[in-house]
């Protein structure tokens, strides 16, 4: 049984949400630094793309069922954030935006492993026979 069945995109969720703080964590280290580039990642694209590379894959085994669209797998790319009022010394942080942007992928990294361990728990007692 893989993983993929058990848990879903949790897992991938979870190790992407996890990639994103850091990012995040490395502009608002970063603010004050002269010419420093924000980046983020599109968490959409990247759990699509951790989908798509996954074991697990789509298919049609109906007529009427709708035909599954490939993505392109791969990892999720770091992109440069353009900046709404740029700095005179080339740094695009916009610290509140940042915070902002850190505290609720926190809060999403929070609840995707609150989800993770729900699932966990409930293994552990099937196992058991509970």
């Amino acid at each position: 049984m893989s993983s993929d069945r058990v848990f879903g995109s949790l897992d991938e969720a979870l190790i992407l949400r996890a990639r994103r703080s850091t990012v995040l964590a490395s502009n608002l280290a970063n603010a004050d630094t002269p010419g420093y580039k924000a980046r983020d990642l599109d968490f959409g694209d990247a759990l699509k793309s951790a989908q798509a590379s996954s074991s697990v894959q789509m298919r049609r085994t109906h007529p009427a069922h709708v035909t599954p669209q490939g993505s392109v797998g791969g990892e999720a790319r770091l992109m440069y954030r353009n900046p709404e009022q740029p700095s005179l010394d080339g740094n695009t942080v916009d610290t509140q935006k940042e915070q902002a942007r850190f505290s609720e992928n926190a809060v999403r990294y929070q609840t995707t492993l609150s989800f993770l361990s729900s699932k966990v728990s409930k293994l552990k007692s099937t196992l058991k026979g509970e």
